[in-house]
């Protein structure tokens, strides 16, 4: 196995990192991309937060989305691909098409360079939202079968643009694929401990309860810890039944932000004493989004439950993923111990 090369995109990614982390913990080589190499210190620092000095064991290559450019290179000997890289625009002006071109490309681009290479199996993340977004309401929890609904008009540019390009992977590897073989992993929201100052935006949830945010929104959501996550990547990775397979990553039932504003306030004690005690109206929600972007893409989910399954997960690949719970309280004392917190 100490031969064996895996390349991970991303390589400043969140989950990434933790994919990273559980491929070296289990004897394999691994590269990485990056857009700028001068990030190789800072990726190498977090991967020693979570217990790995990588050494000669991680390589980086230089390479970017939104470009044909070091794709060959990166992919050159790798028997395995985890492609979990996903462009992020950003400001208030960005088009909903500066989101869904560039994800739907850049699949296109690893994967053509990964058949070319010779990898035997594309692992990629994708996420809930290609699953259980703009559907009415229906009998739950959502599994694999699912689709998100983009003529609902109720989806968001980044649900949109996971939703088309893990189609066009699946595609992909229909039509040009050649024999390579493609399992997408859809994780609801990631939770887990930080490795310092740059996380996921699920992440910013905790924080923003624990630097005392004065209400939770009637929101619903799955949670998953990351490092289960990053098991469920590696399993899908070898395990024969595990090709041409999707796998939505969740850690028990869906819950409301109220539940999990309790969750911290029981396990923390004094320090969750910001943590909000209340609902925000929904009628307060919508009138807050007039003013706040970030207010206003959450209103197409007040009220909504987003219960989804893992079972195919756990009965095909044996997955166990630990309490949603467990996950709350490791971001949280994460997030405290590296100082995070009011920051």
């Amino acid at each position: 196995m100490s031969d064996t090369l895996v390349l991970v995109t991303g390589g400043t990614g969140f989950i990434a990192q933790y994919c990273m982390i559980a491929l070296l913990q289990a004897g394999y080589r691994v590269r990485t991309t990056v857009r700028d190499l001068e990030r190789e210190g800072e990726v190498r620092s977090y991967l020693k937060v979570g217990g790995v000095d990588a050494g000669d064991r991680l390589s980086f290559v230089a390479t970017d989305l939104g470009t044909d450019l070091g794709w060959g290179e990166a992919a050159a000997g790798c028997s395995y691909v985890m492609h979990g890289a996903s462009p992020t625009p950003s400001g208030d002006q960005v088009l909903e098409e500066d989101w869904i071109r560039p994800a739907v490309d850049g699949n296109l681009r690893v994967l053509r360079a990964a058949r070319d290479a010779g990898v035997k199996r594309v692992v990629l993340t994708s996420a809930f939202g290609a699953i259980g977004v703009g559907h009415p309401p229906m009998k739950r929890p959502f599994d694999e079968t699912d689709w998100s609904d983009l003529n609902s008009g109720s989806v968001a540019p980044y649900q949109k643009s996971k939703t088309l390009a893990e189609r066009a992977a699946w595609e992909f590897i229909a039509e040009e694929g050649r024999g390579m073989e493609l399992a997408a992993i859809n994780p609801v929201a990631v939770l887990g401990p930080v490795l310092g100052e740059d996380f996921s935006h699920s992440i910013r949830l905790i924080k923003f309860m624990l630097d005392g945010q004065p209400a939770c929104l009637k929101i619903n959501s799955g949670f998953v810890d990351v490092r289960d996550v990053a098991d469920l990547h590696l399993r899908a990775m070898t395990d024969p039944a595990a090709a041409g397979e999707r796998f939505l990553a969740i850690s028990g039932e869906s819950i409301w932000m109220i539940e999990l504003a309790d969750v911290l306030r029981r396990r923390l004690g004094d320090r969750a004493g910001k943590v909000p005690t209340r609902v925000m109206p929904n009628w307060m929600a919508r009138l807050a989004a007039n003013q706040n972007p970030t207010m206003r893409a959450a209103v197409p989910l007040l009220g909504i439950n987003l219960n989804a399954t893992s079972e195919k997960a756990q009965r095909l690949l044996g997955w166990t993923p630990r309490s949603r719970e467990d996950a709350i309280v490791a971001t949280a004392e994460s997030l405290i111990r590296l100082g995070l917190v009011g920051s």
